[in-house]
């Protein structure tokens, strides 16, 4: 049952990761094997890490944790609105008339970026360190290894598919990628603070 309940957790927590990896594929059709890895691979270590954190939290620092947990949802979607709007402003530029495409190219992803990504996509996981908060510490760690593992996967899925329909959309792909990004933070404000 552990490894069930760790896998159901895996997968709630990597749908956020998997739009913004679907975002990521989009922007970028042409996008190497070497780029998708470490892109799934950052997102599963924030969503590994996160747990972890809040696990830790719930085990030395309680009260300190739940002060912090107002401003997820605000983080959240301060970070997902700043990289969507830009993806937008870059997709929108090559639609402008006597704008070409490639001088409104938007830069490949980069570290920085795909860091704020990883964080925002994953901030709301510190919460599960409450849900896994009975678990020692190996058990807590398990639990975030096979979170991880599940991520990397469904993230490797939301790229392939991204790059497959980016490869089709071509120059609309940046503004639905940046949509996308702000759909979800949106998502996750509204239902950090409202629900």
């Amino acid at each position: 049952m552990f490894f069930l309940n760790s896998a159901m957790l895996g997968v709630g927590l990597a749908m956020d990761a998997f739009s913004v990896s679907l975002a990521n594929g989009l922007s970028e059709p042409r996008m190497h094997v070497r780029k998708m890895l470490l892109i799934s691979g950052v997102f599963a270590g924030f969503q590994a890490l996160m747990p972890l954190i809040g696990w830790f939290f719930v085990h030395n620092m309680a009260q300190m944790f739940a002060q912090f947990s107002v401003l997820i949802p605000w983080i959240a979607l301060g970070l997902l609105v700043f990289i969507g709007s830009k993806m937008l402003r870059e997709g929108i530029c090559a639609w402008l008339p006597g704008n070409s495409e490639e001088a409104c190219r938007m830069e490949p992803l980069g570290l920085g970026a795909l860091l704020l990504q990883g964080l925002a996509t994953s901030i709301d996981a510190l919460s599960v360190g409450f849900t896994i908060a009975d678990y020692d510490a190996p058990a807590a760690l398990m639990c975030a290894v096979m979170i991880a593992a599940v991520t990397l996967v469904i993230c490797l899925g939301g790229i392939v598919i991204g790059k497959t329909f980016g490869t089709r959309l071509a120059g609309k792909a940046s503004v639905l990628g940046g949509v996308i990004l702000i759909v979800i933070g949106l998502e996750i404000w509204i239902t950090g603070v409202f629900f």
